[in-house]
């Protein structure tokens, strides 16, 4: 497992900063266009702004074919992330599905454990434990278990596909594979294939664009273009598991921008429910730290 280091920290709070108020720009745009034509813009303007550092850095376009399959598999993930989280829009508040994104921080030991067969700490478990009751107060109203909302499902279900993105960032860095590279091909294909969905499943319309366009311009170039890139670039100088818990403080940056931006009040209980699940994302942080010193302090076997 990588070591942490304070350029990867750095640059991963970055991306939660970024991130976080990034959901404001989400829920606005979402008022004059529809889900597919904001995540193909979006992304689309990712990889204009991408292109000139791709070039100048990569000095062209020699990619790898390792490089392509990579960026094609992590593009085809991702693309289902960001339209998942962009519905889920239709239904919720940018607050609350800022945090129900943030549970990928915990299905990335969990699912460390089921396919990859890694060994997780008692306390890691307990911090899922309490992630879980965290995001039931958040979702769901305790006198009433059947008002479900649709959002918060596709929050889920997008918090799924980031854990598995997460996960295949960290194995391809691993492998040797670029960067920038990878960024840049995960918003060409995340890109096309939200494209096509827009004009088979929506009616774009020119106007109602150039009127999302200050949230298409954030959403893209600095959420898109910026904090992935920064994600990649810090998931190299942090483990999986601190660069998730890093990235999870964007719920943390929503739920304030939201605040200051969009006056979205969560209730009581929903409060409750995310300051559960923040604690649950500090234990979680412990429970590495103290499971490497463990791992650190642990005698060589002889051979």
């Amino acid at each position: 497992m990588r070591r942490t280091k304070p350029s990867g920290i750095i640059c991963l709070l970055i991306t939660a900063i970024i991130w976080g108020s990034s959901f404001v720009a989400q829920s606005i745009g979402m008022q004059s266009i529809d889900a597919f034509t904001f995540t193909g813009i979006r992304t689309l303007l990712g990889v204009v702004f991408l292109l000139p550092f791709t070039l100048i850095i990569n000095k062209g376009f020699d990619f790898s074919k390792k490089s392509w399959r990579a960026g094609l598999i992590l593009g085809i993930v991702f693309s289902f992330a960001q339209n998942f989280q962009q519905f889920a829009f239709y239904y919720s508040t940018s607050g609350k599905i800022a945090f129900i994104t943030a549970f990928y921080m915990f299905f990335v030991p969990l699912f460390s454990v089921l396919f990859l067969r890694k060994k997780i700490a008692v306390l890691t478990w307990l911090s899922i434990v309490l992630g879980l009751l965290g995001l039931f107060l958040l979702c769901l109203d305790p006198t009433d278990l059947t008002s479900v909302n649709l959002g918060d499902i596709l929050a889920l279900i997008c918090a799924v596909f980031y854990a598995v993105q997460i996960m295949l960032v960290d194995k391809f860095l691993e492998d040797g594979i670029n960067g920038i590279q990878l960024s840049f091909m995960q918003f060409v294909v995340a890109s096309v294939l939200s494209v096509i969905a827009m004009f088979i499943f929506e009616q774009p319309n020119l106007a109602d664009i150039k009127t999302a366009a200050p949230s298409l311009l954030y959403s893209g170039i600095m959420s898109c273009g910026i904090a992935y890139t920064l994600q990649i670039v810090g998931q190299k100088n942090a483990s999986p598991v601190v660069a998730s818990l890093l990235m999870c403080l964007e719920s943390v940056f929503a739920v304030i921008t939201a605040a200051i931006v969009l006056h979205e009040n969560l209730l009581p209980r929903e409060m409750a429910g995310c300051l559960i699940m923040f604690a649950a994302i500090i234990l979680s942080q412990v429970s590495e730290t103290f499971s490497a010193r463990i791992r650190n302090q642990e005698p060589v076997k002889p051979s």
